[in-house]
């Protein structure tokens, strides 16, 4: 199952890998460039296909849980001072998304939407320290009824140029369902409230929708 997303780029992928082999078959005389160039554009395509991948994901509900938002690894578990919202201190967790991982945004909690912004911005790397701050992003507050107000921040990578967010002030939304896609490489950071018990560590591989990352 592929991600809506990524419905228009593999069509027009598969238009133009089709096109370049027509070419290439017809007007180059030399079976390996032409066999050459049939292999790099199916890897390429086999690439983009695996990008925009939507793999089915088994969440528990679960509201005294807060469950990783995106498949990745974890890059930062610390206490920061929040500066665009709640203005005060809260546990920040980071994950990083390579080009090869999974890159729907799932909800981490369910609840209302009582914030989201979007921020045009630089283009950092994501694993950068300045890149929640300076880069292109999106930053979302769900209201849950255990947890109060937690808030999760798309953010794009040296190579993503595009954040797809779905979530709208006054939604009333459900853990685990789809909350957006960031294209070719990202991370997305959680601020959580002080007293939420962390159940990952630094450097864990999480997976979205599933893989718990905190609980009340």
């Amino acid at each position: 199952m592929f991600h809506k997303e990524g419905f228009t780029i593999i069509t027009v992928s598969f238009i133009i890998i089709a096109i370049i082999n027509l070419l290439s078959v017809n007007f180059i005389d030399n079976e390996i460039i032409t066999k050459s160039i049939g292999s790099i554009t199916i890897i390429v395509l086999v690439l983009i296909l695996q990008f925009f991948r939507n793999p089915k994901r088994n969440t528990k509900l679960n509201d005294e849980l807060i469950i990783s938002p995106v498949d990745g690894k974890v890059v930062a578990i610390e206490k920061v001072f929040e500066k665009e919202y709640f203005k005060d201190e809260r546990i920040q967790i980071s994950i990083f998304m390579s080009p090869i991982n999974v890159h729907v945004t799932r909800y981490a909690a369910s609840g209302s939407i009582k914030f989201s912004k979007y921020h045009p911005g630089k283009y950092l790397v994501a694993w950068h320290p300045k890149s929640s701050e300076k880069n292109e992003r999106t930053t979302v507050v769900i209201d849950n009824e255990n947890f109060g107000e937690i808030l999760y921040r798309q953010i794009a990578g040296a190579v993503a140029r595009r954040i797809v967010n779905y979530a709208k002030v006054g939604d009333e939304v459900v853990q685990g369902e789809d909350a957006g896609f960031i294209k070719f490489g990202s991370r997305v950071d959680l601020f959580l409230p002080l007293d939420s018990k962390i159940k990952v560590e630094l450097n864990q591989i999480v997976k979205g929708g599933e893989d718990n990352i905190a609980e009340k």
